[in-house]
Order: structure tokens, then C-alpha cells, then sequence
């Protein structure tokens, strides 16, 4: 059976709360798990120290018996120390798309032609 460290949506409309629990792979994400680990709740302030609540020797536990855990779950167990998540780079998520460089382009040559003659009767 695989297993997964992930978190279990509740919390009403608009005003979201997490439970971090061990369930099989195929198991629904709000389905049926097996262990609750802990919560999080992603309206706290980041600082706050009730944001996230970890059972940090179960997490253990579960982690030695192959439980892999999603993106999300290993930032906070790599908060807590008890697993290494490897800083992510991509250096294209900022870059713009097609269109917004076409875009960008026809407005350097609009400004480029609207300050040429304006450079040439200057020059006179």
C-alpha cells in the first residue's frame, strides 16, 4: 500500500483549515486516512505558532515506514527538521509569455518611430 502524507481539506466556504493525515495514495483527498498527524491553518499569520501542528514523532514514524509526503506537507516537515526539501529554481516562471513580448516589442517601435522625428527637429 502506498502511503501519503497529505492534507485533508475542511473548514467551511472561503475560510479553509487542514488536517494532516497518513492515508493510502487511492484513498479521495477527503476520504478516508489513517492517522491524523496534525493541523494547518492557512488564515493564522505566518508567524503565528498554532499555524501548523505536527506530531513531530509520528511524522518520524511514518516517514521510516516509506510514507511519502506531498510538496506542501515536506515545507513543514522541513520546517520542523525532519526531512530535507531541495530548493526549487525556475528562472522562466517570471519571464512573460509570447504575447506580452510581442506586445512589449510593438510598443518599443511605436516609441522608437514617435522619437525619431522628434530627434531629427531637434537636430536642426
Amino acid at each position: 500500500m502506498a502511503l501519503k502524507i497529505r492534507l485533508a481539506r475542511a473548514g467551511t466556504k472561503k475560510r479553509p483549515f487542514y488536517h494532516i493525515v497518513i492515508a493510502d495514495a487511492r484513498s479521495p483527498r477527503d476520504g478516508r486516512f489513517i492517522e491524523k498527524l496534525g493541523t494547518f491553518n492557512p488564515l493564522l499569520a505566518k508567524d503565528a505558532e498554532n499555524r501548523v501542528v505536527l506530531d513531530a514523532e509520528r511524522a518520524k514514524h511514518w516517514l521510516s515506514h516509506g510514507a511519502q509526503p506531498t510538496d506542501r506537507v515536506l515545507r513543514f516537515l522541513d520546517a520542523a527538521g525532519l526531512a530535507k526539501r531541495d530548493a526549487r529554481n525556475n528562472p522562466k516562471k517570471g519571464e512573460p509569455g509570447d504575447r506580452a513580448k510581442e506586445r512589449a516589442e510593438e510598443k518599443a517601435a511605436k516609441a522608437a518611430a514617435a522619437n525619431a522625428p522628434a530627434e531629427e527637429a531637434s537636430a536642426e
